[in-house]
């Protein structure tokens, strides 16, 4: 089949596509119930989709409801993003061991796992776009990156509803599947039928869909689709106003908001785990006892701990209104400068899972109403 046609499988043999995958060597990687959430793990077939189930979010809140009509992708997003098989949290860089007076180093790199990634929304694929921009751009790119990305296969889902605190329509990244999917799914589901409208989305998508038990799509198929993008437009729990959001948070650096937020923020930097896009590492290198071996591993680090920022003397972002200031206007205002676009993509996920509840959407709204901030978009490095 060519990319954009479109064709429908009855979601009852959904199972066919695990085959299709799994014969050409893919770890298929999609949603499933686990203590309560919607995580991201390993699957062996349609039956460990979490059918039936849907979640509501809001600030600090999240919980999985039943549907009662046995819809496999009525759920939006739980707190695990695809970054973690494409960025891992923790990854050995290299190796040495002793040899005779000198040492020797042996690279960790292996052959790169072959994930298909079943079930990723609108917003994620702008988020893995956002981090190929990161990692893959320019003149460093990551090797690890870049052979886990270029392995894997991506099944987008779209959304037929807007999770509570989704805000994707004002980023301008959802809810509609965007490019950069090989195959793209729209579950339908009606009286006496469960169907899934299937896109292709490149040509590896094409030779799969080859494979799958696809009738043609008939008008009221089409229709149902794209009602369903619709209605998740229609359903965004939030709002960001994007204009002029970088230069109002250049010239709020000084603002007392920041010191009313930091009276709520745990800096726990449960927002930039669950981040799709959030990037940012430490290095260590480790050695065994006898001092004959030794690694360098890279791990996630956190723009919300005081090592993060730490220089000679102690920490640059001593204070949590300087480390939350730091996080929000590098996502929404100095990314743009770095990287050309935001590091936001309207998930919500920093909404419900921050403890607090604290709602990045409420809170650039506050400055923008603050009567004293500055216009003139100096940035003053306050602590």
């Amino acid at each position: 089949m060519k990319v954009g046609q479109k064709a429908v499988l009855d979601a009852a043999r959904l199972d066919v596509l695990f085959e299709a995958l799994s014969r050409r060597g893919y770890r298929i990687i999609g949603p499933t119930v686990r203590d309560g959430t919607i995580v991201c793990e390993e699957l062996r077939g349609c039956a460990d989709l979490p059918r039936g189930w849907m979640e509501e979010q809001d600030a600090g809140r999240y919980r999985l409801v039943s549907t009662g009509d046995g819809a496999l992708f009525a759920h939006t997003l739980g707190p695990q993003a695809w970054k973690r098989f494409l960025h891992p949290p923790f990854l050995t860089l290299w190796r040495a061991r002793r040899e005779g007076t000198g040492f020797g180093i042996v690279s960790d790199e292996g052959e790169a796992p072959r994930f298909a990634f079943l079930g990723v929304r609108a917003c994620d694929l702008h988020a893995i776009a956002v981090q190929d921009r990161v990692f893959l751009a320019g003149p460093h790119v990551d090797p690890s990156y870049r052979a886990r990305r270029a392995a894997a296969f991506l099944v987008g889902v779209q959304c037929g509803r807007a999770g509570g605190t989704c805000f994707c329509a004002s980023m301008e990244t959802g809810p509609r599947l965007p490019a950069g999917f090989d195959l793209g799914l729209t579950e339908i589901i009606g009286p006496g039928r469960h169907d899934l409208v299937v896109e292709i989305g490149s040509e590896g998508g094409g030779a799969i869909a080859g494979e799958l038990p696809l009738r043609p799509p008939a008008p009221a198929d089409l229709e149902a689709a794209e009602a369903a993008a619709a209605r998740a437009a229609a359903g965004m729990g939030r709002r960001l106003e994007r204009a002029g959001v970088r230069e109002l948070l250049l010239g709020c650096a000084e603002h007392p908001h920041w010191e009313e937020v930091a009276e709520r923020c745990l800096a726990c930097g449960n927002c930039t785990m669950v981040c799709p896009t959030c990037f940012c590492t430490t290095v260590e290198d480790v050695t065994d006892l006898t001092g004959s071996a030794t690694s360098r591993n890279r791990r996630w680090d956190s723009c919300f701990t005081l090592e993060f920022s730490y220089l000679h003397g102690g920490s640059v972002r001593r204070s949590r209104a300087a480390r939350y200031r730091q996080w929000i206007t590098h996502k929404l205002a100095t990314w743009h400068d770095q990287f050309g676009m935001s590091g936001c993509v309207g998930c919500g996920r920093c909404i419900t899972w921050c403890p607090a509840g604290i709602d990045i959407t409420v809170e650039v709204q506050a400055l923008r109403q603050a009567p004293d901030r500055k216009e003139d978009g100096d940035v003053h490095v306050g602590v």
